[in-house]
């Protein structure tokens, strides 16, 4: 079965990746607000679609290197705990899970499992508040785990080490070029999702162009084998 196979067919993976921001819960937009609201309020004029642009799908490490590149400067570990508590002070407000998922959670037959640049407590807490903690733990793997987050492929083979599957036989679902770039990296098939309030015009030619094998819109095309328009 080749990769382009494996993407219209996710059901028949050894293991299914899925990335949490995003991807289970529709959690990007906002923290793409609340992220440019804090990093403006210190000295890192962003807006939500800066962040969106440089910042989506990376760690916190992966982050401060980006800003630092950009700003000449990193916001400092005050900065990023503020950051932090607003975010989750948002996402108990406003968060929800992205339609669908509950019910290929379901469906799909297989293993699966969550790998997130996301670190373990905003996991547990994002994860608890829509109610999928319970059904994907212990299987939830965090870019803290590893020495390199997303765009390299060390979060990807871990999880997949962590699961005892071939990399070769794994699907990820993924919102972020930084996510298709590791999965492709990690010798995985790439599915490209756009079904979030963040994903924009022009989105899936961006994670086609990052080597996604399969753009969908939501996860009804997901289920069914189905592209999306990018």
């Amino acid at each position: 079965m080749t990769k382009a196979d494996l993407a219209a067919t996710p059901h028949l993976a050894g293991l299914i990746i899925f990335d949490c921001d995003g991807v289970l819960i529709d959690s990007e937009w906002i923290a793409c607000e609340v992220e440019a609201e804090v990093l403006s309020e210190h000295g890192f004029p962003m807006t939500a679609d800066d962040v969106r642009r440089l910042l989506l799908g990376i760690s916190t490490a992966s982050s401060l290197i980006v800003l630092e590149r950009e700003y000449g400067r990193r916001p400092s570990a005050e900065i990023m705990g503020e950051v932090k508590c607003r975010l989750l002070d948002a996402f108990t407000a406003r968060l929800d899970v992205v339609p669908g998922i509950r019910e290929v959670l379901t469906r799909l037959p297989g293993r699966r499992c969550v790998a997130s640049s996301s670190d373990p407590e905003r996991l547990r807490h994002c994860l608890g508040l829509v109610g999928l903690y319970d059904d994907l733990t212990p299987h939830i793997f965090s870019a803290t785990m590893v020495r390199n987050g997303k765009p390299a492929p060390d979060l990807f083979l871990h999880a997949a080490a962590q699961m005892q599957v071939a990399p070769a036989d794994c699907v990820v679902v993924e919102d972020s070029v930084a996510g298709v770039t590791g999965a492709r990296a990690a010798g995985m098939t790439a599915i490209g999702f756009i079904g979030g309030r963040h994903c924009g015009p022009g989105h899936g030619a961006q994670l086609r162009e990052a080597g996604a094998h399969r753009i969908v819109q939501n996860y009804d095309q997901f289920l069914m084998g189905v592209s999306g328009d990018e």
